[in-house]
């Protein structure tokens, strides 16, 4: 009899000595919730409602631990004023920084100038006759200009000229070579466009579509310029994201 009185003393004891922590939780912008809430040291373990609400057992000096895969990594050892009333934590959110990309404009084309071309082959010619005057000289005398080997000079030095001003192509990436890409690349996958680029896959289509809009070198899908598509789809996916969101916004806004 005089144990069953020990044991139920002991027990009330420890009823008696735990208490519930009342708590909420926010970040910089609003209530956080599915927010797992450990007591590291009770082994105690709850989550936040959709409001951010919580309720644990806990003693003052326990360790709670607020994880989130979205904030960073919070513990608090509690004290007395964590029980006055409700305990209010604040998590910082992680924000996905990208690496420095350095843009480089494209170069401009230079404008052809007829004028200061035909001072400059003029100059050229006679330069070269300077340096050259045999291969002005027809076989025939050894005086005069051959002007056979002037008509090639020009001939040789115009076709230079032209392939330096022709312009460089450009082909922009298409939905469907993106659409291609996906099903057919073991990197540029489902996997890598919803878990790294964080895009819904039912928003997976929508994308591309912005992509395309973005007007990318289709040159970016050679193999040798894997890394600099992916910069592309990384910085595209941020862009992205934030039109996907301010969108959803203003729908549930209006």
């Amino acid at each position: 009899m005089r144990q069953l009185i020990t044991l139920f003393i002991l027990f009330l004891s420890i009823g008696l000595s735990s208490q519930t922590l009342i708590g909420k939780v926010y970040d910089e912008t609003t209530t956080v919730k599915g927010l797992k809430i450990t007591n590291e040291t009770q082994k105690q373990v709850t989550a936040t409602d959709q409001k951010g609400n919580f309720s644990i057992k806990a003693n003052v000096s326990d360790t709670i631990v607020f994880e989130s895969l979205f904030h960073d990594l919070k513990a608090v050892i509690l004290t007395d004023i964590h029980f006055e009333d409700v305990a209010v934590f604040e998590l910082k959110k992680i924000i996905n920084q990208l690496n420095e990309v350095e843009v480089i404009s494209e170069s401009k084309q230079p404008v052809f100038e007829e004028n200061e071309y035909n001072r400059s082959l003029n100059a050229l010619i006679a330069e070269d006759i300077k340096r050259n005057p045999q291969k002005y000289v027809p076989e025939q005398a050894m005086y005069g200009v051959n002007f056979l080997a002037v008509i090639d000079l020009v001939a040789k030095l115009f076709k230079r000229k032209s392939e330096k001003y022709k312009a460089k192509r450009f082909e922009p990436i298409t939905y469907e070579a993106l659409d291609s890409l996906t099903s057919n690349s073991s990197f540029f996958n489902d996997k890598l466009i919803t878990k790294d680029l964080k895009i819904p896959i039912k928003q997976k289509y929508l994308f591309f579509e912005f992509c395309e809009a973005k007007q990318l070198d289709a040159q970016l899908l050679l193999e040798k310029n894997k890394i600099y598509l992916l910069e592309k789809l990384v910085l595209q996916s941020q862009l992205f994201l934030i039109l996907l969101e301010y969108g959803e916004k203003k729908t549930i806004k209006d």
